[in-house]
């Protein structure tokens, strides 16, 4: 299980993901460090999976404190999980891979922070179809803490943590994740014979949130920094302390520890998530926990599809912050 956390309370509760130390990293790309993996997939690729019934679609659009988004779907369509990322470039990074806003059914939402529902009323305004998907304290929250139409009202439609409900090809179910935000959540999103699991944003695994991140095909999960990074960087004092709070965000080390006590033929890949740009690096994350899997006795692959990669037991990748992933076409584990 993680390592246990330490407890903070005597500072006002300001959501740290809003807290922006220094304007200059605002944007700043990280497409130079090592740690990512990619794929290059032609059109010709593309329309060929597209024409798979039975193919579950994986796109991360971002991920960290400056944006959250991604796009699990089917060939009948999908789902939008959070909405940090400006709807114009969500719009033309799921365009270039063949998929219109008309195929997303719904937009799900994690918690109330800014990074995961900045753009939440303008992506449902623009495209009306879409339905807005969380707990009522979730957008009671929304309307509480940020400059959002209260309109966004007449897109909700609400959900309840453990009771699962179905949106196109998929069934889904919200679970508690413990986290500085309102009515905090991960989402386990299952279609076929396949189970696709999401925590983002949480400071430690519960029992209930391990229940259903230890049945994940495919699971995103966060690892949010390097404690020594954290300790001996800029971050003030009272917002170091609450990150390692149960609260606050995982580590590397809680994160790999975490998976090596879960790990099982049945998960093929996970997703590194959140990474902090001040506070840790792809190449430490994907280090740290690759030699937790492998002490597990695992062969640890990158998620590239290569040779090497297909002998592997699971896969490992860590989410870019600023810009989209590969198109993860995901076949039924039948075959």
């Amino acid at each position: 299980m993680c390592a246990k956390k330490i407890r903070f309370y005597n500072h006002p509760q300001l959501p740290f993901e809003e807290w922006q130390p220094d304007a200059a990293d605002a944007g700043r790309s990280v497409k130079g460090q090592c740690g990512y993996t990619d794929l290059d997939i032609t059109n010709e690729d593309i329309a060929s999976d597209h024409r798979s019934e039975n193919n579950l679609y994986y796109m991360s659009l971002g991920s960290g404190s400056s944006g959250n988004c991604c796009y699990v779907g089917t060939k009948r369509g999908g789902v939008l999980v959070d909405a940090g990322v400006k709807t114009q470039d969500v719009e033309s990074m799921l365009a270039s891979n063949g998929i219109s806003m008309g195929s997303v059914k719904a937009l799900l939402l994690t918690h109330d922070h800014s990074d995961h529902v900045r753009y939440a009323y303008n992506i449902v305004r623009n495209h009306k179809h879409i339905r807005l998907f969380c707990t009522n304290r979730v957008l009671g929250g929304i309307l509480r803490r940020h400059s959002i139409s209260k309109r966004i009202k007449d897109y909700h439609h609400p959900i309840f943590k453990e009771i699962p409900f179905k949106i196109a090809d998929f069934e889904i179910t919200a679970f508690e994740v413990p986290h500085d935000g309102t009515d905090n959540m991960g989402f386990s999103i299952e279609f076929d014979d396949r189970r696709f699991v999401l925590a983002t944003d949480l400071g430690a695994v519960t029992d209930r949130a391990r229940h259903y991140m230890s049945r994940a095909n495919y699971l995103v999960i966060e690892a949010n920094y390097d404690l020594d990074m954290l300790r001996f960087g800029k971050y003030p004092e009272y917002l170091k302390a609450r990150i390692q709070t149960e609260n606050g965000h995982m580590d590397n080390v809680a994160t790999g520890a975490f998976l090596k006590d879960i790990i099982n033929p049945e998960l093929k890949y996970i997703f590194l998530c959140h990474l902090s740009q001040d506070n840790n690096t792809p190449s430490k994350a994907l280090k740290t926990v690759r030699e937790a899997l492998e002490s597990a006795g695992k062969v640890v692959g990158n998620a590239a599809e290569t040779i090497l990669d297909r002998k592997a037991d699971v896969q490992l990748m860590a989410l870019p912050r600023f810009e989209p992933t590969r198109w993860f076409v995901f076949r039924s584990l039948k075959n």
